[in-house]
């Protein structure tokens, strides 16, 4: 039977935020931003084990006390030039540990609001028949494609865009071989290596909630989704 692995790439030093340390470590009720992410996935039942993909020189890591977590948790410091590079060389650490069979969920370690809900949604949506799946939403605002001078030039239908969060599952095997083939293109995320192969992974609802933290205002927005999922019954 297929077993469940999260794979968190977190190497990135998150220069958009103008922060002093990289975005992940920066503080969010009292712990790392990238703690919550790491406890939901640690804590949900079906997730075997979960890898924090760092940078090889990466110094705050060791600095938090993630002794809660006990052996579901495991950092690996074999981050690479981009993302797709951490996690290809994640997959390929974690060889001996994982069947090409097992699942891997692919989460930005950026994105501390994940729930065991929304993870549950994507695992359901895991059939032998799927290649994978990803969890994204539809495009509900209107798209506007610029002229290179910062005016509007023409709307973008948007009918049928979704825009992709993660998780982004696929099994170990598959998705090594996939990012492999696709470094050199420039993948931004794992659904991409696999669109290139002409395969089609299954868009599955997410949330707004499940917001990436990038600029300063995204930062208090996570601040104030995590009290209030903490404050609820």
């Amino acid at each position: 039977m297929s077993r469940h692995f999260a794979l968190l790439p977190a190497a990135g030093q998150g220069s958009r935020l103008g922060a002093a340390r990289p975005k992940q470590y920066l503080e969010l009720h009292g712990h790392p931003l990238l703690w919550h992410a790491v406890r939901c996935f640690c804590t949900h039942p079906a997730i075997t084990r979960t890898f924090v993909v760092l940078s090889p020189g990466d110094a705050y890591f060791a600095r938090v006390d993630w002794s809660e977590f006990g052996e579901r948790l495991q950092p690996l410091y074999c981050g690479g030039e981009s993302r797709a590079h951490s996690v290809c060389n994640a997959l390929e650490a974690v060889v001996g540990d994982i069947d090409g069979r097992d699942w891997v969920l692919v989460h930005d370690g950026a994105r501390p609001c994940i729930s065991h809900r929304l993870i549950d949604c994507l695992l359901d949506a895991l059939t032998p028949q799927e290649v994978g799946a990803l969890l994204a939403l539809p495009v509900a605002d209107t798209l506007k494609r610029e002229d290179g001078a910062g005016r509007a030039r023409s709307t973008e239908p948007r009918a049928g865009l979704w825009q992709a969060q993660t998780p982004q599952a696929f099994r170990h095997g598959e998705l090594l071989q996939a990012l492999r083939q696709g470094l050199d293109a420039a993948l931004t995320d794992e659904a991409s290596a696999f669109e290139r192969l002409g395969m089609h992974p299954r868009l599955v609802p997410g949330s707004a909630l499940n917001l990436k933290v990038t600029h300063g205002p995204d930062l208090e927005l996570a601040r104030a989704i995590l009290a209030r999922s903490e404050s609820a019954p």
